[in-house]
């Protein structure tokens, strides 16, 4: 008998976004991202990990479509509690990319602390780069390499943070090219202060 994967995120999800430290972490991304990348409104985004949204909120605006893309149920129905709201239209695909690619091609693939969340990174960037049309782009961020102190609970974690250099290695490999690396934002939480990287690239060939 098969079982349904486990929902690291369904007891968060109803309070994810009354935590500010997540809330400005991804208003600082997408700032960053939109400094990085001209966006404009022919373009059809993924939000690979969306949760509930907070990151494609913040870019909806500036774009013509976006297909939301988690495994996690119960942050796919916060997120559709919002749908009709967003600046864009906004599509829910419950898929896990790592184990099934849907038919679309997209003009970009956007990212806020899901990698971490990956065990195969090499998999994860071939996969963004066979779902972006020629000329497409990736913004993804993460966690530069913490001491695993970040998370309290399991949440499905892989990894303790990435170092930049590996992911950046990862992109190229699969076949990004004018891949580039920054600081985007700075996650403060008692104590401790959690760096968080960008990394960007574009799929070659002309749109």
């Amino acid at each position: 008998m098969s079982h349904a994967p486990i929902d690291h995120f369904a007891h968060k999800a109803a309070t994810f976004e009354q935590n500010t430290h997540q809330v400005d972490n991804v208003r600082q991304i997408a700032e960053t991202l939109q400094r990085r990348i001209a966006l404009d409104r022919s373009m059809h985004l993924m939000d690979f990990g969306a949760g509930t949204g907070l990151l494609l909120a913040q870019v909806a605006p500036a774009v013509g479509r976006i297909t939301a893309v988690d495994v996690s149920p119960a942050m796919n129905a916060q997120l559709a509690a919002k749908q009709a709201d967003l600046p864009c239209p906004v599509d829910i695909l419950a898929l896990d990319l790592t184990r099934e690619l849907p038919a679309l091609r997209f003009d970009g693939i956007i990212s806020s602390m899901t990698l971490h969340h990956i065990q195969d990174i090499d998999a994860i960037f071939r996969s963004f780069h066979t779902l972006l049309k020629a000329g497409g782009f990736i913004g993804i961020a993460d966690l530069d390499p913490e001491d695993g102190s970040f998370h309290s609970e399991d949440t499905g974690v892989h990894h303790l943070g990435l170092a930049r250099e590996r992911v950046a290695e990862a992109a190229r490999a699969a076949g990004f090219e004018a891949v580039t690396t920054e600081l985007a934002s700075v996650i403060h939480k008692p104590g401790r202060d959690y760096p968080v990287f960008l990394l960007c690239g574009r799929k070659g060939g002309t749109a």
